[in-house]
């Protein structure tokens, strides 16, 4: 458990190059190891074919001097005879140099010892042999012990024989068993490859790959508006640092963002700043009218008029505070929260806040029920719904009809609503930017061009879609479609 412990630690403290560099040495090694065995059993098969090939032609001169050993023993001819000692002579010769180079390629050196001690007592006999046949080959072949001489020729020259096929029978053997070591080292070898494959594939999948996924991920919900952090990678290398930066940049995103919407929210208080003006003078004004007659009345008696004129002062108050109420709410910076909200109450505090902005010749329709509520954030959406209605008005400028819908589709789990206005509509080349930031077709100073693209951030934030219908001298109908 200690040890394993230990590898993983070094594996969490080992930079992304240097995991790439150990899983290659490792590889390597693997491999290497795969290669000398597979290179030492193909040296042992050369070794012994070297062997068999030497023993080989030993037994061919072996079998050679038993063919002229036969051959004179049948023909009693000179010629056999000394044919036989020369070949007995080769195969002297040639186990001396098996004995000699090829010493450490073999096994046991009994067996090769053992070996010679027979040839040489082969030549011997045989030496013998032609001792006695020589001074008098016209004799009868069976005076003065020949018979024995061959007889213990013969018997020489037989187990000399067995003794070199058995032994050249033993070393094919040993090579049977070599290949198939060897193949047993392929197998290995092929398996041990395979397992290295995985592990790669492996090793690539959980240090590179899956980091890589993760971060992808993060990346495509910035670009899509949720400013979600990517998941801790504890990876201890490069990527780790990365998404740790990359958190980072996501947390200073998101500050941006807020800031960029209520930079934007301070920029329509400023274009409703004339109107929530005129919306506060007016209740001043009828409060001012009030005191001052209640002033110079203070005498009367008739006390129902003067109550009469306390409850239109404390109207009046009630108006202004629900002004300032809904101007402090539409300003008020917050954190996305996303409740139940009753939709028509909403566009009714946006209206109060833009009634004075909206000229007598657009007629304002309002097509929502009563209790009709949507899970959405109320200030976002206020936002929302005051850019639309603002640009909306700045198309109508000789009139016309704007107008605000909604319904809810329980099937679909979608809440949708829209804002249309009789317009001059939007010019098709302009229809896939309008919701890029900083693009506008008004006049400089006249807009910041972030209106939209700010409205996208917040419907995309909710996890819902904004559409834009629009044909030029017809108008233009936004329609946001958010999960409920």
């Amino acid at each position: 458990m200690a040890s394993l412990m230990a590898i993983h630690c070094l594996q969490m403290k080992l930079k992304l190059r240097q995991k790439i560099f150990l899983h290659f040495l490792i590889f390597m090694a693997v491999n290497g190891a795969i290669w000398f065995f597979n290179y030492y059993s193909n040296e042992k098969i050369s070794e012994k074919l070297i062997i068999i090939e030497k023993k080989k032609d030993l037994l061919d001169t072996v079998l050679e001097a038993r063919r002229y050993e036969k051959n004179f023993f049948l023909r009693h001819q000179k010629e056999d005879l000394e044919q036989a000692l020369y070949y007995i002579e080769e195969t002297a010769r040639k186990q001396q140099i098996i004995e000699s180079r090829y010493a450490h390629l073999l096994e046991n050196l009994a067996p090769v010892q053992r070996r010679t001690e027979e040839i040489s007592q082969y030549r011997l006999k045989m030496k013998a042999l032609y001792d006695v046949y020589m001074p008098g080959m016209d004799e009868h072949p069976g005076k003065n012990g020949i018979e024995e001489i061959q007889q213990d020729v013969a018997r020489l020259g037989r187990r000399l024989t067995s003794d070199i096929e058995a032994v050249e029978q033993s070393e094919k053997e040993r090579v049977y068993r070599l290949l198939n070591v060897s193949r047993d080292y392929l197998v290995a070898s092929l398996v041990s490859l395979f397992f290295l494959a995985v592990l790669t594939a492996f090793f690539l999948i959980r240090n590179v790959n899956r980091p890589l996924k993760r971060i992808e991920a993060g990346i495509r919900r910035i670009a899509k508006g949720e400013y979600d952090k990517i998941p801790k990678l504890s990876s201890g290398d490069e990527f780790e640092s990365l998404a740790d930066s990359l958190n980072h940049m996501i947390e200073e995103l998101d500050k941006r963002k807020d800031q960029l919407v209520q930079a934007e929210k301070m920029s329509s208080l400023g274009t409703l700043t004339s109107g929530v003006a005129h919306e506060l003078n007016n209740p001043l004004n009828n409060i001012s009218t009030s005191v001052q007659i209640i002033s110079e009345e203070l005498e009367d008696p008739n006390m129902d008029f003067k109550r009469n004129l306390l409850t239109e002062v404390e109207a009046q108050i009630d108006r202004a505070r629900d002004i300032i109420r809904a101007l402090l709410e539409f300003s008020r910076q917050s954190r996305f929260s996303v409740e139940p909200v009753v939709f028509k109450n909403l566009v009714r505090s946006t209206m109060h806040l833009i009634a004075s902005e909206i000229p007598p010749g657009i007629e304002v329709v309002v097509d929502v029920a009563d209790d009709l509520a949507g899970k959405l954030d109320p200030r976002r959406i206020q936002q929302v719904l005051l850019n639309l209605i603002i640009n909306a008005v700045h198309a109508m400028e000789d009139g016309g009809t704007l107008t605000i819908s909604a319904k809810k589709d329980v099937d679909a789990g979608e809440f949708t609503f829209t804002v249309a206005d009789t317009g001059l509509g939007i010019p098709k080349e302009n229809l896939a930017r309008i919701f890029d930031p900083f693009f506008t077709t008004r006049d400089v100073g006249k807009g910041s061009g972030l209106g939209l693209s700010i409205i996208h951030g917040i419907i995309e934030q909710h996890g819902g879609t904004i559409t834009v219908d629009s044909e030029e001298g017809e108008g233009t109908v936004f329609s946001i479609r958010l999960p409920d």
